[in-house]
């Protein structure tokens, strides 16, 4: 490890491959496409449905890919993820109905059943919070509702002082402003923060770009998967909430 670390004013931590971990799960959940049906007069089959879920998923997420490139990207409403990548050649009475509901769906294609705590990181944040730090979530997300109610369901909902989500700030990591407003959340400069992500691409390229104090990258199933950006790498890499715990407790104390 080659920088000297002291003790940082927060710890701003990212979500997915960060705080919860799940497996790959189905774009079109049986119990949203049932829903959707209703919802729209069964105005489309199931099988139409659970087809343009799985498109408008994987459209999505080559917009998101995309929308890293930005320097400042903003982050699509519900209604606009709706009409944009699901809904298109919908009935308008169908879409209309779509729209009507569109943070309700996003919570329920956001939420998977199978989400697990990743290892090590309740001791983590209790280290962090024996050492006084305010703990933030930041991180991009179709419906921070329902990863508020993981986050809760976990057990560790309470132990943070604030948590920001792109569908509410209509910020986008890589933009720096999301952690800007995080660090300002607990009142402190984003210079004087850490920042734990799990991808180069969108986590270390943000903490870069606001100037946060130390990038540090767990590793997870996505990190080996994006590609390298040129001239990005992080301060620290761990495998895990126990590597992160372990750092936290080499920390020199003011």
């Amino acid at each position: 490890m080659g920088k000297v670390l002291s003790l940082p004013r927060a710890l701003l931590l990212d979500y997915g491959g960060v705080l919860i971990e799940s497996s790959s799960q189905s774009l079109a959940p049986p119990v949203l496409v049932r829903r959707l049906f209703a919802l729209t007069g069964e105005a489309l089959s199931e099988e139409e449905i659970a087809e343009d879920l799985i498109r408008g998923a994987r459209e999505y997420g080559r917009w998101r890919d995309e929308a890293s490139h930005d320097p400042s990207p903003a982050e699509l409403s519900h209604e606009g993820i709706w009409d944009d990548f699901v809904t298109v050649g919908w009935p308008r009475a169908a879409r209309e109905a779509v729209r009507r509901h569109a943070a309700s769906l996003s919570y329920e294609w956001t939420w998977h059943e199978d989400w697990a705590v990743r290892p090590g990181i309740p001791e983590a944040l209790e280290a962090a919070r024996a050492a006084g730090l305010p703990l933030v979530v930041v991180s991009n997300a179709l419906s921070g509702a329902a990863h508020r109610d993981i986050l809760a369901a976990a057990g560790l909902g309470s132990m943070f002082a604030a948590q920001l989500y792109s569908d509410e700030h209509r910020l986008r990591k890589p933009n720096p402003e999301l952690l800007r407003r995080a660090a300002q959340a607990v009142g402190s400069s984003v210079e004087d923060c850490w920042f734990v992500g799990d991808t180069i691409n969108r986590d270390i390229l943000c903490a870069r770009r606001a100037g946060t104090g130390t990038a540090i990258l767990m590793r997870s199933t996505r990190t080996s998967r994006e590609q390298a950006v040129p001239g990005i790498a992080p301060d620290i890499v761990v495998d895990d909430g126990h590597g992160l715990r372990d750092l936290l407790s080499r920390l020199d104390r003011p």
